[in-house]
Protein backbone atom coordinates (compact mmCIF):
# COMPACT_ATOMS: atom_id res chain seq x y z
CA UNK A 1 0.00 0.00 0.00
CA UNK A 2 1.25 3.32 -0.87
CA UNK A 3 1.48 6.04 2.08
CA UNK A 4 -0.75 8.41 -0.05
CA UNK A 5 -3.56 5.72 -0.32
CA UNK A 6 -3.07 4.62 3.23
CA UNK A 7 -3.63 8.64 4.34
CA UNK A 8 -6.63 8.85 1.78
CA UNK A 9 -8.58 5.63 2.89
CA UNK A 10 -7.66 5.57 6.58
CA UNK A 11 -11.06 5.93 8.79
CA UNK A 12 -10.76 5.73 12.72
CA UNK A 13 -12.40 2.06 13.77
CA UNK A 14 -14.17 1.41 17.07
CA UNK A 15 -15.34 -1.84 16.73
CA UNK A 16 -13.78 -4.59 17.41
CA UNK A 17 -13.99 -8.54 16.53
CA UNK A 18 -12.24 -10.58 19.30
CA UNK A 19 -9.61 -11.50 17.30
CA UNK A 20 -6.84 -11.26 18.97
CA UNK A 21 -3.61 -9.13 17.44
CA UNK A 22 -0.24 -11.80 16.54
CA UNK A 23 3.18 -10.85 18.17
CA UNK A 24 4.56 -9.59 14.81
CA UNK A 25 1.70 -7.61 13.83
CA UNK A 26 2.34 -5.83 17.23
CA UNK A 27 6.16 -5.66 17.30
CA UNK A 28 5.41 -4.17 13.58
CA UNK A 29 3.13 -1.45 14.59
CA UNK A 30 5.25 -0.78 17.86
CA UNK A 31 8.25 -0.53 15.58
CA UNK A 32 6.67 2.08 13.33
CA UNK A 33 5.81 4.40 16.52
CA UNK A 34 9.85 4.21 17.62
CA UNK A 35 10.60 5.25 14.33
CA UNK A 36 8.70 8.07 14.02
CA UNK A 37 10.04 11.32 13.85
CA UNK A 38 10.81 13.59 16.87
CA UNK A 39 12.24 16.95 18.36
CA UNK A 40 15.79 16.92 17.67
CA UNK A 41 15.81 13.17 17.42
CA UNK A 42 14.82 12.90 20.97
CA UNK A 43 12.77 10.02 21.11
CA UNK A 44 10.88 10.85 24.67
CA UNK A 45 8.30 8.74 24.51
CA UNK A 46 7.58 4.71 26.20
CA UNK A 47 5.01 2.35 24.85
CA UNK A 48 2.99 0.17 27.13
CA UNK A 49 1.43 -2.41 24.95
CA UNK A 50 -2.16 -3.53 26.81
CA UNK A 51 -4.11 -7.11 25.50
CA UNK A 52 -5.89 -8.07 29.62
CA UNK A 53 -9.04 -7.32 28.92
CA UNK A 54 -9.85 -6.23 32.57
CA UNK A 55 -6.66 -3.26 31.78
CA UNK A 56 -8.33 -2.45 28.71
CA UNK A 57 -11.34 -2.21 30.27
CA UNK A 58 -10.09 0.05 33.34
CA UNK A 59 -8.73 2.09 30.89
CA UNK A 60 -11.50 2.38 28.67
CA UNK A 61 -13.06 4.56 31.97
CA UNK A 62 -9.95 6.93 31.99
CA UNK A 63 -11.38 9.13 29.15
CA UNK A 64 -14.83 10.10 28.31
CA UNK A 65 -14.80 9.09 24.71
CA UNK A 66 -12.58 5.94 25.88
CA UNK A 67 -15.17 3.28 25.39
CA UNK A 68 -13.61 1.66 22.39
CA UNK A 69 -10.34 0.93 24.50
CA UNK A 70 -12.40 -1.82 26.15
CA UNK A 71 -13.19 -4.00 22.84
CA UNK A 72 -9.60 -3.92 21.26
CA UNK A 73 -7.36 -6.24 20.88
CA UNK A 74 -4.40 -4.19 21.60
CA UNK A 75 -4.05 -0.70 23.42
CA UNK A 76 -0.97 1.24 23.13
CA UNK A 77 -0.73 3.50 26.03
CA UNK A 78 2.20 6.58 24.64
CA UNK A 79 3.98 7.88 27.71
CA UNK A 80 5.96 10.52 27.14
CA UNK A 81 8.00 13.33 29.83
CA UNK A 82 5.73 16.03 31.51
CA UNK A 83 3.88 17.86 28.26
CA UNK A 84 3.42 21.08 30.17
CA UNK A 85 7.09 21.53 30.02
CA UNK A 86 8.14 21.40 26.19
CA UNK A 87 5.26 22.08 23.77
CA UNK A 88 6.73 19.59 21.31
CA UNK A 89 6.08 16.74 23.48
CA UNK A 90 2.52 16.28 22.21
CA UNK A 91 3.33 16.92 18.68
CA UNK A 92 5.91 14.17 18.90
CA UNK A 93 3.27 11.76 20.74
CA UNK A 94 1.02 12.59 18.00
CA UNK A 95 3.36 11.79 15.20
CA UNK A 96 4.56 8.50 16.84
CA UNK A 97 0.80 7.40 16.95
CA UNK A 98 -0.03 8.51 13.23
CA UNK A 99 2.94 6.26 12.50
CA UNK A 100 1.31 3.35 14.00
CA UNK A 101 -1.99 3.54 13.12
CA UNK A 102 -0.85 3.93 9.49
CA UNK A 103 1.12 0.97 10.03
CA UNK A 104 -1.95 -0.40 11.19
CA UNK A 105 -4.41 -0.10 8.62
CA UNK A 106 -1.46 -1.22 5.93
CA UNK A 107 -1.69 -4.53 7.93
CA UNK A 108 -5.63 -4.78 7.96
CA UNK A 109 -5.87 -3.63 11.75
CA UNK A 110 -8.19 -0.54 12.47
CA UNK A 111 -7.34 1.69 15.28
CA UNK A 112 -8.54 5.14 17.26
CA UNK A 113 -7.15 7.55 19.27
CA UNK A 114 -8.23 8.33 22.31
CA UNK A 115 -7.25 11.19 25.26
CA UNK A 116 -7.71 9.33 28.76
CA UNK A 117 -8.00 12.76 31.36
CA UNK A 118 -8.35 10.58 34.67
CA UNK A 119 -3.93 10.82 34.99
CA UNK A 120 -4.46 8.98 38.63
CA UNK A 121 -5.95 6.68 37.66
CA UNK A 122 -3.86 5.42 33.90
CA UNK A 123 -0.83 6.04 36.53
CA UNK A 124 -2.56 3.09 39.15
CA UNK A 125 -3.64 0.69 36.40
CA UNK A 126 -0.19 0.59 34.42
CA UNK A 127 1.57 1.53 37.13
CA UNK A 128 4.19 3.87 35.17
CA UNK A 129 7.14 5.95 37.06
CA UNK A 130 5.84 10.00 38.28
CA UNK A 131 8.12 11.04 35.75
CA UNK A 132 6.31 9.81 32.96
CA UNK A 133 2.39 10.92 31.53
CA UNK A 134 0.07 9.48 29.84
CA UNK A 135 -2.49 11.69 27.84
CA UNK A 136 -2.71 9.35 24.89
CA UNK A 137 -3.73 5.84 23.87
CA UNK A 138 -4.77 4.05 20.96
CA UNK A 139 -6.78 1.18 20.54
CA UNK A 140 -6.29 -1.61 17.91
CA UNK A 141 -8.09 -4.37 16.34
CA UNK A 142 -9.99 -5.89 13.57
CA UNK A 143 -12.74 -3.98 12.57
CA UNK A 144 -15.73 -5.53 13.89
CA UNK A 145 -17.63 -3.99 10.16
CA UNK A 146 -15.46 -4.74 7.60
CA UNK A 147 -16.90 -1.84 5.16
CA UNK A 148 -15.69 0.31 7.95
CA UNK A 149 -12.19 -0.23 6.62
CA UNK A 150 -13.14 1.88 2.88
CA UNK A 151 -16.32 3.77 3.74
CA UNK A 152 -16.43 7.37 2.66
CA UNK A 153 -15.80 9.70 5.43
CA UNK A 154 -19.07 10.75 7.04
CA UNK A 155 -20.17 14.58 7.55
CA UNK A 156 -19.61 15.10 3.85
CA UNK A 157 -15.95 14.22 3.88
CA UNK A 158 -13.01 16.48 4.40
CA UNK A 159 -12.53 20.18 4.19
CA UNK A 160 -11.81 21.26 1.07
CA UNK A 161 -7.91 22.17 0.70
CA UNK A 162 -8.82 25.76 -0.78
CA UNK A 163 -10.85 26.34 2.53
CA UNK A 164 -7.94 25.71 4.81
CA UNK A 165 -4.73 26.75 3.25
CA UNK A 166 -3.91 30.20 2.44
CA UNK A 167 -0.91 31.18 0.57
CA UNK A 168 2.07 33.44 1.26
CA UNK A 169 0.00 34.89 3.78
CA UNK A 170 -3.49 35.13 5.66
Amino acid sequence: MKVSDAIRTKRAVRKFLETPISDDVTKTILNAGRRSQSSKNNQGWQFIAVRDKPTLKALSECGEWAGHIAGAALCVAILTPDPAEKFQTMFDAGQAAAFMQLAAWELGVGSCPASLYDFERTRQILQFPPEWHLRIALSFGYAADEEKLSAPPKKGGRIQLDEIVHWEKW
